[in-house]
């Protein structure tokens, strides 16, 4: 038998798949399996036990799929993972072997993703940040995050792609606030060290602030998410006491149609916004 095609995680993860899924056009998800997977035609054909031309009418949109049979046989020959599986409507791989019910994960889209820490999120995030026109940054200090040269999104900023695109908004602690005196307690180091950090990072910022659309601001509240938002893409994570945000585990959630979690996010981004000091 031709073995199954095989793409990286990530690509099952993308909202255009995703939304493809949803709506079962499997010619869309051919074609994204043929830009992800670098597969032809004839592959995808023998992958899913179909003739080429069969594959190419779908692909084209003269033909389209409707029995749960070849939905199966495509999900099974394209090596979709069960998050997928559940966005077209079927069971996943270890129900569909002992007979359970399929679970309707298109009610709950969101979450694509959860990652054991923010290291293990990192290239995927700067490949979203890289594409996007818009990013915000909910952080403590962020220097880890962008603040430095070798942090994880300084090489995405304007001034390194030539001064073009991205729209920057940063949130960062403000140094001079109770919440800082506090959370630096909490992960056991001084404040002036955390409010050096913070202002560190500011004046870093500011540098870019003549090539293109950076604006920092500062808040006064005690940090509980950590939020990166590219577009209608966020990694998410959560402060506690004794650890920092980048040590959480980290969700990826994405925009969809009456989903309640990235629009929350979104409207706690701006409601912190409006109460906070813009430094640049």
């Amino acid at each position: 038998m031709t073995p199954p095609i095989e793409l990286p995680v990530w690509a099952w993860e993308r909202a255009e798949i995703r939304q493809a899924l949803r709506a079962r056009d499997i010619g869309a998800a051919f074609r994204h399996v043929q830009r992800y997977g670098g597969v032809s035609q004839a592959r995808i054909a023998a992958a899913v036990d179909m003739t080429q031309s069969r594959v190419s009418e779908i692909i084209s949109g003269r033909r389209e799929v409707s029995r749960l049979d070849v939905y199966e046989r495509i999900a099974d020959g394209l090596g979709m993972p069960d998050d997928a599986r559940h966005l077209l409507g079927l069971a996943a791989g270890r129900e569909k072997r002992t007979g359970g019910a399929a679970f309707d994960l298109a009610a709950f889209p969101e979450v694509v993703r959860v990652y054991s820490a923010q290291a293990a999120a990192r290239e995927e995030i700067r490949y979203q940040a890289r594409s996007a026109a818009q990013l915000d940054v909910l952080a403590v200090r962020g220097l880890g995050l962008i603040g430095l040269n070798d942090s994880l999104l300084r090489a995405c900023l304007p001034r390194e792609q030539g001064g073009k695109g991205l729209r920057v908004r940063v949130l960062l602690l403000d140094p001079d606030s109770a919440a800082l005196a506090r959370r630096a307690a909490e992960i056991g180091e001084s404040a002036e060290s955390l409010a050096s950090g913070v202002r560190l990072t500011e004046a870093r910022l500011r540098e870019l602030a003549d090539t293109a659309d950076v604006r920092v601001y500062r808040y006064g509240l005690l940090p509980t998410w950590r939020v990166i938002r590219m577009d209608s893409t966020m990694f998410v994570g959560a402060f506690d006491a004794g650890w920092e945000g980048h040590e959480s585990a980290t969700y990826k959630v994405t925009e969809t149609a009456g989903g309640p979690l990235f629009r929350g996010f979104c409207r706690m981004f701006e409601a912190i916004i409006e109460t906070a000091e813009r430094t640049v």
